[in-house]
């Protein structure tokens, strides 16, 4: 399998830095850069971000880590990615999500009370047959088309990734999607994530490829904060935080280990602290390429 590492801005990377950042990116060969669903912070979003991203350089991948789906029409989310892939061929990485990480912005993407989730099922089918490029009716729930089509044929598939870490999750990506973005799993539990989806996939009849499977991991520059172990003990009550975000680049290391262990290839790597992003992403490049194979 192919193991590779992006980059995942931090919370207070502000949109200015975005030039400098890709520019740095593009030419030291890193992979990809994923932009997070993050309204209430300096962040870029997702989609003007990705196509910032793509316009600016020739060979850095694009991604969404998690982009939120529900609450949005899919017909126009499957036009922009549509566009994105025509701009940038087999350099779009969409992956989605139920509802944004931080409270505050969960009413931002409505949906009726209750339905969240097959409002999701449903998005996910809509968009999917829209990437095709081929004409489509589709009938549904919640979502209703007649013999339409966005005009418009990405040059190849545009793989759809889901995030989730739980049972319901792993079902809707092993009917639905093309591959696995998780956060906040220990080796142990990521291990039984791919073979919850493997099997979720083969009872619907699919397959999803062996090296799509990933996992957003966060390093410190040294410590880990004391405000950020507590955010994920409110999380994650159950597990210990060093053993969910690293301190240091060497536990990052040892987590990786771990993860590749359990069949998993693609991760996305975001800072946390006050590391400014320049120098984390000098650590990354430093740390990180020489493991890709």
């Amino acid at each position: 399998m192919k193991i590779r590492f992006g980059v995942s801005l931090g919370f207070g990377t502000e949109v200015q830095e975005l030039p400098r950042i890709v520019d740095r990116l593009e030419s030291a060969g890193v992979d990809s850069i994923w932009f997070s669903e993050l309204v209430y912070t300096p962040a870029v979003d997702p989609f003007a971000g990705m196509a910032y991203s793509l316009g600016r350089t020739s060979r850095l991948k694009v991604g969404t880590s998690v982009a939120v789906l529900p609450g949005r029409n899919p017909v126009l989310v499957a036009k922009q990615l549509a566009s994105l892939a025509v701009l940038g061929p087999k350099r779009v990485l969409p992956a989605f999500g139920l509802r944004p990480a931080s409270k505050a912005e969960w009413d931002l993407f409505p949906v009726p009370d209750g339905q969240r989730a097959a409002v999701f099922n449903e998005a996910l089918e809509v968009l999917r047959a829209l990437l095709t490029g081929d004409e489509i009716t589709f009938d549904g729930r919640y979502f209703q088309l007649a013999g339409v089509s966005l005009g418009i044929r990405p040059p190849g598939p545009v793989d759809i990734w889901l995030g989730g870490s739980a049972p319901a999750a792993f079902r809707r990506i092993g009917r639905l999607a093309d591959g696995w973005l998780g956060s906040f799993l220990t080796p142990d539990e990521a291990r039984v994530a791919r073979e919850s989806i493997e099997r979720a996939a083969a009872e619907a009849g699919r397959a999803i490829e062996p090296d799509h499977y990933g996992l957003s991991l966060a390093v410190a520059d040294g410590h880990l904060p004391g405000e950020i172990a507590a955010a994920v003990r409110s999380r994650r009550s159950d597990v210990d935080p060093a053993d969910l975000i690293a301190g240091d680049w060497s536990q990052l290391h040892r987590q990786l280990d771990g993860l590749i262990a359990a069949g998993l290839s693609k991760f996305v790597i975001r800072p946390v602290g006050d590391t400014p992003a320049d120098e984390f992403i000098e650590r990354f490049i430093d740390e990180l390429l020489p493991r890709q194979n």
